[in-house]
């Protein structure tokens, strides 16, 4: 049996291996800045030629990129899903909305499931904030602008895919954070333009789901975060169909508008 030389692994193959974790478990998020060479070659123990060798090498599988005035940053467009173009195209799209909810509701339900069981105090913590802030906005009696609370409410949601662990659902949910900015916005626009009540109810659903995470009931967690997402499709689809009886009575009301929309479009 012909047994071969194992090659001394080289340090910049484990400055490389680390930094990737740190991107895998969301440590070092898209966008970022690395930390000056001089005080990252400190952190991690090892010499800046070494560390430079291991940025190149990110570089050139795209994980880094150089900007102009110094630095390297983790590429922006990693783990994104959803080019703006796409995301302008969704967002006005009511089958869109609704399609997202559902990816949403199961999506949502097992990170909820697996922070319970993996949180660490850390993650407590971040997620305390986070829900600290959504609250904070509810607290204000409809003062706050709805970009801000929908803002919250992602980050919220983000802060429990954090927690779970996972690499993939943190990732997934991450490529999704535009897109899920803005179906949360226009989420809470129609519900609240349906009932007043919508925002206690949103109070207290969030309040189930953060307690049953931090006190680790998983199963409780995964059925709060489904429940939370299923009562938002609950209410945008009576909204939408609410809408819907509304322009056909409008129609119905003013002379012409009612043949001149159904009427099919010339051809050119």
């Amino acid at each position: 049996m012909s047994i071969g030389r194992i090659a001394p692994r080289r340090l910049a193959d484990s400055i490389v291996e680390e930094l990737e974790n740190m991107i895998l478990e969301g440590t070092l998020q898209p966008g970022e800045r690395l930390p000056a060479e001089r005080n990252l070659a400190e952190r991690f123990g090892v010499s800046r030629p070494s560390l430079r060798e291991a940025v190149q090498r990110m570089a050139t599988k795209g994980l880094l990129v150089s900007r102009q005035g110094g630095g390297h940053y983790v590429a922006e467009s990693l783990g994104s899903s959803f080019t703006d173009p796409l995301i302008t195209l969704l967002e006005g799209r009511p089958d869109a909305q609704r399609d997202l909810l559902e990816y949403r509701r199961t999506l949502e339900a097992d990170c909820a499931y697996y922070a319970a069981l993996r949180a660490t105090a850390v993650d407590k913590a971040h997620l305390k904030t986070a829900y600290e802030n959504l609250q904070a906005c509810y607290a204000s009696d409809g003062k706050s602008d709805l970009d801000q609370e929908g803002s919250a409410d992602a980050r919220f949601h983000l802060a429990i895919a954090e927690a779970s662990h996972n690499v993939i659902l943190l990732h997934t949910i991450r490529g999704l954070f535009s897109l899920l900015e803005t179906n949360v916005v226009t989420n809470i626009g129609g519900m609240y333009a349906r009932e007043k009540k919508t925002r206690s109810e949103l109070m207290e659903q969030h309040r189930r789901l953060f307690e049953a995470i931090i006190e680790g009931r998983a199963d409780d967690a995964r059925y709060f975060a489904g429940q939370h997402i299923q009562y938002a499709q609950h209410v945008l689809s009576e909204q939408h169909e609410s809408d819907r009886r509304m322009e056909r009575s409008l129609r119905r009301t003013t002379p012409g508008v009612a043949a001149e929309t159904d009427r099919p479009a010339k051809e050119h």
